[in-house]
């Protein structure tokens, strides 16, 4: 019996470092609030919607150490919907991310999966919607993915290590497909910090994406259809104090839509008098600012000037957009927080004769009928 016990005691001396040297951790996000758009296709819309500031989630992530530096790592995480329970994301069990790669603390980090880009992991962190204020504070239709409107699938990622402030990365998605190049993705993006500062840029290049179900963007999943998506921009935040000012400039062009179902947001977007679409283009200019008045309360607002070009057979509108956000978060402990959100929308400039003449705030609940919109939120968040 005795032998028995020592050998017990000798296998778990043995067996506490192999799991010391491995971790797994289950984390989440709760958001869950009522919404109302003043305009919603002519009416007034009240809604409870889960997922604005920050999309519901949950996952897993781990890490085991291989030892002189190198990590096999992984991430599983899932994106819901609170008030009915469905899977977010084209109803994808892991949609958000689903990964699984290397990281070496020398050479940085590779992995492999259905990914965010680069403008999502550098880019996006610079404006308002990208950083704390999350879908109701999107450029218009999100036309420049700083909100997450789309992840990447069959994605290779490198992301290199922090040198001195300076780091860089970049994605490669296959399509999946017998023409190589039909549905794939690829992105670029560096960052720098200083003290306060944080300088950003990023570059994304998609072929044909969503229009295959299987290829880099899914059909499901993309924000808009189109033979081509080319999008990049530039930004920079400097905090100083409880003060964090921001200017982010981004520019999307959307090459020869497809005929049907062009934008994830709004569907098809078809010129009048039997014209036919062969570009979108979007320059977006944001100023933002967030003031932090204790460690659990900050106020944060942003504008947005939208600059756009529908280039059509039958002439080259240039609608603009005027979007205005703001967003005021209190943490009752340090993981929940009740936040409150209002946004503004009106759409100047020329008129297309498409459904983008009237203003539409992603997150609202639908489409104005005019070219002004307003959307407010009040919601809860748990994290865990």
């Amino acid at each position: 019996m005795k032998k028995q016990i020592f050998a017990l005691a000798a296998l778990t001396a043995f067996a506490v470092p192999v799991f010391a040297q491995s971790s797994v951790t289950l984390y989440g996000v709760i958001d869950e609030g009522l919404n109302y758009t003043n305009n919603a296709a002519g009416h007034s819309a009240y809604q409870m919607q889960s997922g604005y500031a920050q999309g519901s989630r949950f996952g897993l992530k781990g890490a085991e150490d291989l030892g002189g530096g190198l990590k096999a790592i992984f991430t599983l995480e899932n994106g819901f919907d609170l008030n009915s329970g469905k899977l977010g994301q084209g109803s994808r069990m892991f949609g958000r991310q689903a990964f699984v790669g290397l990281s070496d603390d020398k050479y940085g980090t590779i992995t492999f999966g259905r990914q965010y880009d680069s403008l999502v992991d550098y880019l996006a962190q610079t404006t308002a919607n990208g950083n704390w204020g999350g879908y109701l504070l999107s450029h218009p239709y999100d036309n420049d993915n700083t909100d997450n409107s789309f992840r990447v699938n069959n994605t290779v990622k490198y992301a290199s290590p922090d040198f001195s402030g300076f780091q860089f990365g970049g994605t490669y998605s296959l399509s999946n497909d017998t023409n190589f190049a039909n549905n794939r993705q690829y992105s670029v993006g560096a960052q720098y910090t200083l003290d306060g500062l944080l300088v950003a840029a990023s570059y994304l290049q998609a072929n044909n994406p969503g229009l295959t179900s299987g290829g880099a963007i899914a059909t499901n999943d993309a924000n808009f259809l189109s033979e081509r998506l080319r999008i990049f921009g530039g930004g920079v935040n400097y905090t100083f104090g409880s003060t964090t000012l921001g200017f982010v400039y981004t520019n999307s062009t959307v090459t020869n839509p497809a005929a049907t179902d062009t934008s994830a947001y709004i569907g098809s977007i078809t010129p009048p008098n039997g014209g036919t679409l062969s570009a979108l283009k979007y320059q977006n200019f944001e100023v933002n600012a967030k003031y932090q008045f204790t460690p659990a309360f900050f106020v944060g607002g942003q504008y947005v000037y939208t600059t756009s070009s529908f280039e059509s057979s039958t002439g080259t509108p240039k609608p603009k957009y005027h979007t205005l956000g703001l967003m005021a978060d209190y943490n009752i402990s340090k993981r929940t927080d009740f936040y409150a959100q209002v946004a503004y929308q009106h759409v100047a400039g020329d008129e297309t004769g498409t459904v983008l003449d009237n203003a539409f705030i992603p997150g609202a609940a639908d489409v104005s009928s005019t070219r002004n919109q307003v959307a407010v939120r009040l919601a809860m968040r748990h994290k865990f």
